[in-house]
């Protein structure tokens, strides 16, 4: 640490002369190096400040490299919101924070089981954590200790804004309002292409006797980039030439935790508006989530999905069955009826036929070829025949 002084003149007013006076001030400039004056930072900080703090704060990043967590933290709710400035985005605050490998694995394994989540961007965390300056890294926060909680909390919170804003806009029913096909057999999936639950869906359905036509439109299925991940593959299957029946958005095989992104209101309102019934799988055991809410049919898992394909399938094969039987009983009673009526109408020709007249004794008596109805039909010197069963006897009227 290096000391010099410099002269400064100084004019002061002393009242009891009523006057000026001018006089000179030497000042210390003490110059630091910046290791001696990060040390000085480090020893103001440990003196004044707590042992430990809780924060509150949203996840910026978060990543693991050794072993330890890494996360940014900044403050974005509407207390300090970020403040826009044309396209960029001002923070009230941000600050780097570690968890060291020996206290991550038991902050997550609690954190995990309360909350049912992964740490991840854009969560609501309240952490303990101590504050620590490095002359080399600066200023952060070691998290020493976290409430799940409070993440709790704000999850329900953001969830019920994003019901509430779902119902506000009238969409949060547009799937109820369009129609399955009778037969569902042309299926988009949007699954991952290395997820179990998709490699059984196809199983179950191919097994099935019936021809079902499927094709996957990979997707990340958990983490940061599923929710854009899945609107991407909505928006292929939209542009796709195909005429699909159906989508089915699946998940199987992966951890149960990683499933925030089915709770995000721009993935829900794609899926509420989506122009084609949407059948989701995506193993929820808790709760239902928001896309189960807005989608057509929601069942708990990718083999629950693909039972409800087939049985949906039994149903109309069912139905096909009655009616075939239904339709064979009809044409069977409609061809008993016609051939009744045929019997009347050959006992009726039988009975009108002249041979039976013949047989019964009775003749038939023509003039001309026509048949004799009445003896006004008749005058003197017309030639008759009498029509007998054994032959004709021809005569004339005298």
């Amino acid at each position: 640490m290096a000391h010099d002084a410099q002269e400064f003149m100084v004019v002061d007013w002393r009242s009891e002369h009523n006057d000026w006076i001018l006089h000179s001030i030497y000042i210390m400039n003490t110059h630091y190096s910046l290791s001696q004056l990060c040390a000085h930072i480090e020893e103001a900080l440990s003196d004044s400040l707590l042992p430990s703090y809780w924060v509150q704060a949203e996840i910026s990043s978060i990543s693991e490299k050794g072993g330890h967590l890494y996360l940014e933290l900044i403050e974005s709710d509407d207390a300090a919101a970020p403040k826009r400035l044309g396209s960029r985005s001002l923070m009230a605050a941000k600050m780097r924070a570690t968890c060291w490998q020996g206290t991550k694995e038991l902050l997550l394994a609690y954190f995990e089981s309360e909350t049912g989540q992964h740490l991840q961007v854009g969560m609501k965390i309240l952490v303990e954590a101590e504050v620590q300056f490095h002359a080399v890294y600066g200023l952060s926060l070691s998290i020493i200790n976290i409430d799940p909680h409070f993440t709790v909390g704000d999850m329900a919170r953001q969830r019920a804004q994003t019901i509430a804003q779902l119902e506000q806009e009238g969409i949060i029913d547009m799937q109820q309002m369009l129609t399955l096909p009778t037969l569902v057999k042309r299926i988009a999936v949007i699954s991952s292409a290395s997820a179990a639950g998709w490699g059984d869906f196809e199983h179950q359905l191919t097994q099935s006797g019936y021809r079902f036509y499927l094709r996957l439109f990979g997707a990340t299925m958990q983490g940061d980039g599923a929710e854009r991940s899945i609107i991407a593959a909505l928006e292929a299957i939209e542009a796709d030439s195909e005429p699909w029946d159906a989508v089915v958005i699946i998940r199987g095989g992966g951890a149960t935790t990683d499933l925030s992104c089915f709770d995000r209101y721009t993935l829900c309102a794609v899926c509420a508006q989506y122009s084609l019934p949407i059948l989701s799988g995506i193993g929820h055991t808790r709760d239902i989530s928001i896309l189960d809410m807005v989608a057509h049919k929601a069942l708990k898992t990718p083999t629950a999905v693909a039972e409800w394909l087939i049985h949906r399938m039994d149903e109309q094969k069912e139905r096909l069955n009655q009616l075939s039987t239904a339709l064979q009983r009809t044409a069977e009673r409609q061809v008993m009826i016609r051939r009744h009526r045929v019997e009347l109408l050959a006992q009726r020709l039988t009975a009108c036929n002249p041979e039976r007249i013949y047989k019964m004794g009775y003749s038939l008596l023509t003039k001309d070829n026509h048949i004799v109805r009445s003896i006004s039909d008749l005058q003197s010197g017309d030639r008759i025949t009498t029509h007998l069963q054994d032959g004709q006897v021809s005569s004339i009227i005298e």
